[in-house]
C-alpha cells in the first residue's frame, strides 16, 4: 500500500523508536503521532514527549483510517517478531509506511515495498528491488540488479556485489561482504565482517572470512 502522508504511529519506546521518529521528523518531514507496545511491556505512558499505548487497543486511539504505522524492530528471532508484529498491524487495518532517508541514495523507480526503513548514506545501485518489511542501515552498499526479499534486516556498511539474492528473512551483520551472483537462502544469519563467497543453506550461520558455516541454526538466536 502507498502512503497516505498521514500522521504515523511508531511500534515500540526504545532505541529503535527514537531513531525512527528522529528520522521521520527531521528527515522525512512527517508527523508522529504517538508510540505502541504490546501492553506486557509497557512500562511508561510517554516517549520522546508522545503518548505510549497499547498495541492491543492501538486502533481505538489511533485509528487506521487517520494514521499510519511503522514497526522498526530489531533482528530479533531472525527478524519473526517484526513479520509478526507486520503481520498483525496489518490485520488491524493499517497502512505501513515507509522511512527512506534524504541522505540515501536511491535511483528513481526503485521498488520498495512497505514497512521499510532505509537510512541515512546508504546506497541502493540500479535495477535493486526491495521486498516488505525490509530494513536497510546506514551505509549499507546495496549491488546492482540485487533483491532483498521481504523481512530482512541489512546492517550498517553492508557490502553487496551486483546480482545478490538475499532470501526471506535473513539478517546481515555490520560490515559483512557478500560476493557478486550470491544467492542467500531464506532465514539465514550472516555475521558480522563474514565475507561471503558461496550461497548459503536455509537456517544457518555464516562467519568469518571466507565466511564458514556454524552447527547451530541460525532460528536458534
Amino acid at each position: 500500500m502507498k502512503s497516505l502522508n498521514r500522521p504515523v504511529v511508531i511500534f515500540g519506546d526504545r532505541s529503535m523508536a527514537s531513531l525512527t521518529w528522529h528520522s521521520l521528523v527531521f528527515d522525512a518531514g512527517r508527523i508522529v503521532a504517538g508510540f505502541t507496545v504490546e501492553n506486557k511491556y509497557r512500562t511508561r505512558n510517554t516517549h520522546e514527549g508522545l503518548p505510549v499505548v497499547s498495541f492491543d487497543e492501538v486502533e481505538s486511539i489511533f485509528p487506521p483510517a487517520q494514521f499510519e504505522m511503522i514497526i522498526p524492530v530489531g533482528a530479533t528471532q531472525i527478524n519473526g517478531a517484526r513479520r509478526a508484529l507486520w503481520e498483525i498491524a496489518k490485520t488491524k487495518g493499517y497502512t505501513l509506511t515507509n522511512l527512506v532517508s534524504q541522505r540515501a541514495h536511491i535511483w528513481p523507480n526503485t521498488p520498495v515495498g512497505e514497512n521499510c526503513l532505509i537510512f541515512d548514506q546508504a546506497v541502493l545501485q540500479p535495477f535493486v528491488r526491495i521486498g516488505n518489511n525490509v530494513i536497510v542501515r546506514s551505509g549499507a552498499n546495496i549491488g546492482h540488479h540485487s533483491v532483498i526479499e521481504d523481512h530482512c534486516f541489512i546492517s550498517t556498511g553492508v557490502i553487496t556485489g551486483g546480482n545478490v539474492t538475499i532470501g526471506e528473512q535473513c539478517f546481515v551483520g555490520l560490515g559483512a561482504v557478500i560476493r557478486n551472483d550470491i544467492k542467500l537462502a531464506p532465514r539465514c544469519l550472516i555475521g558480522a565482517g563474514a565475507v561471503v563467497m558461496a550461497d548459503t543453506q536455509a537456517e544457518k550461520v555464516y562467519v568469518g572470512n571466507p565466511a564458514r558455516r556454524l552447527n547451530q541454526s541460525a532460528i536458534d538466536f
